[in-house]
């Protein structure tokens, strides 16, 4: 039988209404019941993963790929893992806020409730298709789900063992819906079922959120890529801008909260550069430096005006001095891709100012970048991160998966 993305999606929205009115126990020994089950079948997903790895091996995936999409035992404890510490994570729907009563006596109030369906498309992660379906769940979603045809085997396993789970706490099974189809035109007509997908989370390179921003039909929650600016004061303490640095481009490389430029103020540059051209250099790090920083680092390139915008992900960093707090600011209006913008001051205006007008998703003071991390803020996990400024802008936990509505409650009250 030939498979029908339409088809699926109707059942999504169908499982939505129940999903919807699940309590916060049932979920939350739904996600109990789906952590065991991936336990138990260690093997049964460790040989279906090991048809991914393979195929993904003769199709010259590099190094890097296969790891992301390797699975283990331990990988498969800690994924199990991460489906219980979403159940133990407060559930927002239902939650009603910012009561007020109004001068005719009817009390307005704003309630949590999930967004239906959301469709995420992603590549690679395997992981991705649980800790997804874990956060869906648990705010009351149901996630179609659509990954690249590189961990194809990998997500279908995961989704059998979660559907046995579901089935086994009389949950309908189509709560987690994984497309076994990797053609490229049933994630086209995916974007285009907008009467019953109500969200589109694209995650992985910048040309697959693009191609999905620009040809969805259905709201789309953007993260291009992430620029991540640290900016040195004139008053920074020079220690800990090093530290910062540091962790921030060279603790992790390819992840969207890795830096990529260093911003360093005139007035503190010859005592901060050497410092920077020394940690940098025991790191391999390669500099992409402007006229002024040049000459403190052996072996730079000259920098060009595309690498004020780009995302090495990698061990490369561009650097550029500028004249003062101002100009930091007016680099930043020009060259942020709105995810994480970090500033190394001991002024406390400064630091104000900065987070004021600075609008990025995540706005540090004497923080790593390697901190914009929905775990690492307090959300417990996160689905991805929007940069878009809808609904949701930063790293999007459980609440960002939700929506409001108003709730008015009254004695009888009627409008004059």
């Amino acid at each position: 039988m030939s498979f029908s993305i339409a088809e699926m999606a109707k059942a999504a929205r169908k499982a939505s209404f129940s999903v919807a009115n699940l309590n916060q126990q049932q979920k939350n020994d739904a996600l109990e019941a789906m952590a065991q089950k991936l336990i138990e079948r260690t093997e049964l997903i460790l040989a279906e993963n090991e048809k991914d790895l393979i195929a993904g091996k003769d199709n010259g995936l590099t190094d890097a790929m296969i790891d992301r999409l390797r699975l283990t035992p331990a990988r498969i404890e800690d994924l199990a893992g991460a489906l219980r510490e979403v159940a133990q994570l407060p559930d927002p729907v239902g939650r009603i806020s910012n009561v007020n009563i109004r001068p005719n006596g009817i009390r307005v109030g704003k309630m949590r409730i999930p967004l239906g369906v959301i469709a995420m498309i992603y590549e690679s992660r395997p992981n991705v298709t649980a800790e997804a379906a874990a956060l869906c769940l648990k705010s009351g979603n149901v996630a179609l789900l659509r990954g690249g045809k590189e961990a194809l085997f990998s997500n279908l396993v995961i989704a059998k063992c979660l559907h046995e789970a579901l089935e086994e706490q009389n949950i309908d099974p189509n709560a987690i819906c994984v497309v076994p189809d990797p053609d490229r035109a049933v994630m086209n007509e995916l974007m285009t079922l907008s009467d019953d997908v109500d969200l589109i989370i694209p995650r992985g390179g910048e040309g697959l959120i693009r191609f999905v921003t620009e040809n969805s039909r259905i709201p789309v929650i953007q993260h291009f890529k992430g620029v991540c600016h640290l900016y040195v004061d004139s008053t920074a303490d020079t220690n800990m801008a090093l530290e910062l640095l540091l962790n921030g481009k060279t603790q992790r490389t390819g992840v969207c909260n890795a830096l990529e430029t260093l911003l360093v103020d005139k007035a503190i540059a010859e005592q901060f550069l050497p410092l920077a051209a020394k940690a940098l250099a025991e790191k391999n790090v390669k500099i992409h430096a402007c006229e002024q920083s040049i000459g403190y680092f052996e072996g730079a390139e000259a920098a060009t005006e595309a690498d004020w915008d780009a995302e090495y992900l990698a061990l490369e960093i561009a650097v550029r001095v500028v004249d003062d707090f101002d100009a930091a600011i007016s680099h930043l209006e020009v060259y942020s891709s709105g995810h994480t913008e970090v500033i190394c001051t001991q002024n406390y205006a400064k630091a104000n100012e900065f987070t004021r007008r600075v609008n990025s998703a995540v706005v540090m003071v004497n923080a790593s970048s390697r901190f914009s991390d929905g775990g690492q803020l307090g959300l417990g996990a996160e689905i991805g991160i929007s940069t878009s400024k809808l609904h949701a802008y930063g790293p999007m936990g459980l609440e960002s998966l939700t929506t409001e509505k108003f709730v008015v409650q009254g004695d009888g009250q009627i409008r004059d």
